[in-house]
């Protein structure tokens, strides 16, 4: 796991490669669909969408795990933007395949993965560390330490 360690066990996810690349971050977890056009600001790739689980927490530099995306075909813009920015996820997992997320993803030039062996988020938790590889078809992920009450949540 490129030398992280945060305390926790390790687990392997497989699936298949939506952008090819390997990245690593934090997880930012969400079970809300997350909407490009009017859910997020791209310039600081923060979510603004009013009722959003992540309202007010920017993914730049995250492994955004979440179902899918919804709204409409302005996903691709905003998140085009978004990597103009440099405010795109590290990289994407996500469960529903649509055109809006896929063509998200690859204007964002940003590793992503879907069609998993095991639900990303079932498995995965905000703060865990993951390790995308894309071309493999592997995620690594290190589990956070939940067992620490003084850790930051």
């Amino acid at each position: 796991m490129s030398g992280q360690t945060l305390g926790g066990q390790t687990l392997v996810i497989r699936g298949r490669k939506v952008v090819g690349g390997v990245a690593e971050g934090e997880a930012m977890v969400t079970r809300d669909q997350i909407s490009g056009w009017g859910g997020i600001d791209p310039r600081t790739g923060t979510v603004v969408e009013t009722r959003h689980s992540l309202r007010g927490q920017s993914f730049a530099g995250k492994v955004l795990v979440f179902p899918g995306a919804k709204g409409s075909s302005g996903w691709s813009a905003m998140f085009h933007v978004a990597r103009l920015m440099n405010t795109v996820p590290a990289a994407f997992l996500f469960n529903e395949m649509t055109t809006k997320v896929a063509l998200g993803t690859v204007v964002s030039h940003s590793p992503s993965m879907t069609d998993f062996d095991r639900d990303p988020l079932e498995c995965i938790e905000t703060g865990d560390w993951v390790r995308v590889d894309a071309d493999r078809g592997i995620v690594e992920v290190t589990k956070k330490n939940n067992h620490n009450p003084e850790a930051a949540p």
